[in-house]
């Protein structure tokens, strides 16, 4: 093989009359009046070739006109200027092209699955295929486009963080396991019979270990792993930037990640965004949007109307409230002429989400079209008509429920009536426009009723904010936790918290709040309630979900595009057939002896 001399996206109108030599995969073959053109490609891009039959050998010729796309070759000829007439502009090669003289074939390619050179055909490829032939689907520039972005956008994090005097550090992959979160992964201990590791969902743990360490700026790109039902924006295994900080509040976080993230987005799109993001608290962000990492690119707003409706002669508002719930609408402008099924989708979507159903307005030629109208009052009408600016054309959708169910349904809907309007052109959203905002001030505890107890809506090492401290025993719904996500376009990006560094305070959360009894308390967490009795700073952090990150900077909607070798939404790798099946040789070694699935054993 003669060694490449140039890179296939590299020449130009300078290298005429040069004689270079390509390596690459044969992108497209055309026969054009018996002269052979072949685009050779390689990862940064591709240029045309020639194959003239007056001036290379027949069997050369010949070789050439049998290759299938994507054979590895290497070509050797001269640069020249393409004729007059046939420039491609949409190639950076596109004014030149190399005479052959010599070629050979590194390895010939068979008949693909599935073609690679039409970006278009490409990807209506059914995913499944794609997976099972990643590294042909990884050819696609496309892709390479993706790959070489997300490495970018790692090199300019490092960079950022180092700047900012962190330390990268690696944190074991081997934890122990932690159940009260997402299910785990376990590895069985071959020299611990009956013991397992847990593969981390977050290396949150370590990290804080290592402020007690004194490390006090502390980073890495972390895999982390979770046994979860998977999506577009799911994997089990995944990657986020970790960030532990000693000695800092809130504040502190908020500009560290508005910083990082300006360089980001110059680094990857060259665009500037805002220095510092809008903050809502979480109460205002379910009020408002119906969801705690709200989309702000447009509006259909949530508005309150319990005040309005507490005397209603419409029982269903009034005896909502009286029970303690809240009366919520939207106004979905320009959407009153919803197919009758559109409207039973809308219906069952609430429905889904727990509402009883969905009570409506249309507002058409002047009228107010609803079987709930006619129980309002005028003071009602009014002050649903000054809230909303109700004029021709509008569907109004109303939710009466406990708050956080009412706020939540009608966050459904607004999104889906955001995806109609979108569709009849009602709407515009501009997939080029970056809105950044914090979410803070969530409640730092939940309720389980199935459970009948508290649980951290976070994790329990978040600090609550200080004047709530007191709430803790007594009123635990009352406490907020210095928790705050980062939110851009309606994804979440991360989240992360100011953390618990006195152990008297983080026994509490153990004890009085979570009630966890000792022995779990000791079992689970007694390294770090001891390691903060040995001098433990204030500190906090975040966790930045990179491929997500790098999923928003390439405009895709699945985390799958932007990750090398992916699983499915079933949790398998189709190009390895992971996973697989243990021989029993193994499992003795491990320990584990295995029964039949339940189906089996019935039959």
């Amino acid at each position: 093989m003669k060694k490449r001399t140039i890179h296939c996206n590299e020449i130009r109108t300078a290298h005429i009359d040069q004689i270079v030599t390509l390596n690459g995969w044969v992108h497209s073959r055309r026969d054009l009046g018996g002269v052979l053109f072949i685009d050779i490609r390689d990862r940064e891009g591709r240029t045309q070739t020639v194959f003239d039959p007056t001036d290379v050998p027949a069997a050369l010729f010949d070789q050439a006109a049998s290759l299938h796309s994507e054979s590895v070759i290497s070509v050797t000829g001269k640069v020249r200027h393409r004729p007059e007439g046939t420039n491609n502009s949409k190639i950076d090669t596109g004014e030149v092209e190399v005479m052959v003289e010599s070629m050979e074939v590194l390895n010939a390619a068979d008949v693909l699955p599935f073609p690679v050179d039409d970006p278009e055909t490409a990807s209506k490829v059914n995913e499944e295929l794609r997976l099972k032939y990643r590294y042909l689907d990884l050819r696609r520039p496309e892709m390479i486009h993706n790959l070489r972005l997300r490495s970018k956008v790692a090199t300019a994090t490092r960079v950022f963080l180092d700047e900012m005097e962190f330390l990268e550090v690696e944190t074991p992959t081997l934890f122990k396991s932690t159940p009260e979160g997402a299910r785990e992964f376990l590895v069985p201990s071959r020299i611990h019979p009956s013991h397992f590791y847990a593969l981390p969902q977050s290396p949150q743990q370590y990290k804080q270990i290592l402020m007690v360490s004194g490390v006090e700026k502390y980073f890495q790109l972390a895999r982390c792993y979770r046994d979860e039902d998977l999506r577009a924006d799911r994997q089990p295994e995944f990657t986020q930037v970790d960030i532990e900080m000693s000695f800092i509040d809130r504040e502190d976080i908020y500009a560290l990640v508005e910083g990082m993230m300006g360089r980001i987005w110059k680094e990857a799109l060259n665009v500037e965004i805002p220095s510092s993001f809008k903050r809502i608290s979480f109460e205002e962000a379910m009020n408002t949007y119906g969801i705690d990492k709200p989309d702000t690119r447009f509006g259909l707003e949530i508005h309150d109307f319990s005040e309005a409706f507490k005397s209603s002669g419409f029982k269903v508002f009034s005896g909502t409230i009286q029970r303690g719930g809240v009366i919520k609408a939207i106004n979905a402008k320009g959407l009153a002429d919803v197919t009758q099924g559109q409207m039973e989708s809308l219906t069952q979507l609430a429905i889904n989400h727990g509402a009883k159903g969905l009570a409506y307005i249309k507002v058409e030629n002047g009228e107010w079209k609803s079987p709930i109208v006619k129980f309002f009052s005028d003071e009602e009408k009014a002050a649903l008509q000054k809230q909303l600016q109700m004029e021709d054309g509008d569907l109004i959708l109303f939710a009466a429920d406990q708050w956080l169910a009412a706020c939540e349904v009608l966050g459904r809907i607004r999104l889906h009536c955001a995806e109609l309007l979108q569709k009849r052109g009602k709407l515009t959203i501009d997939s080029k426009r970056f809105d950044f905002l914090w979410v803070i001030e969530f409640p730092l505890l939940s309720f389980d009723k199935e459970m009948n107890r508290w649980y951290s809506s976070h994790h329990p090492f978040t600090s609550p904010v200080e004047e709530d401290i007191e709430f803790l025993e007594s009123d635990p719904k009352k406490v907020r936790g210095q928790h705050y996500d980062l939110v851009v376009n309606g994804v979440e990006l991360g989240g992360g918290s100011i953390r618990i560094h006195q152990p008297e305070l983080q026994r509490t959360i153990f004890e009085k709040v979570l009630q966890l009894p000792e022995d779990v308390i000791k079992a689970r967490f007694g390294y770090m309630l001891e390691a903060f009795r040995y001098g433990c700073p204030p500190h906090g952090g975040i966790a930045l979900g990179f491929d997500r990150l790098i999923a928003i900077l390439c405009g895709t909607l699945s985390i799958r595009d932007v990750i090398a070798f992916p699983k499915t939404a079933k949790g398998t790798c189709l190009m390895t057939d992971s996973p697989g099946i243990a021989d029993n040789r193994q499992l003795r070694d491990l320990h584990i002896q295995l029964r039949a699935p339940k189906k089996e054993q019935s039959e």
